[in-house]
């Protein structure tokens, strides 16, 4: 079983927000969509653009790179634009208002 380890509270994302964690020395991705709670990998599979940074869309649960415009599922970290492109999803769970986040 993979150990949680606490990375935000709840109150510290807005739906639709996103904000860039430092773990273990990785750094990730995590949105606010409606109450839940998705992290990815920060970089881009593009170009390396900061997808902390992009644009959330809660409608679609995508985020859009800030660079180029690559769209990527927050459900599993797949590119919209080339399926073959993905980054590493990480499994997050809400405890209380305490966010937390497996890397394994």
């Amino acid at each position: 079983m993979s150990d949680y380890i606490k990375v935000a509270n709840t109150s510290d994302l807005k739906s639709g927000d996103g904000m860039v964690i430092e773990l273990a020395g990785r750094s990730i991705a995590l949105f606010n969509v409606n109450g839940e709670f998705f992290a990815i990998d920060n970089t881009c599979g593009h170009r390396g653009g900061p997808l902390g940074e992009g644009y959330c869309d809660p409608s679609r649960l995508t985020v859009q790179c800030p660079w180029h415009g690559w769209i990527y599922s927050l459900a599993t970290g797949v590119s919209l634009m080339d399926a073959q492109i993905k980054v590493e999803k990480f499994d997050v769970k809400v405890e209380g208002d305490e966010v937390k986040l497996s890397l394994g």
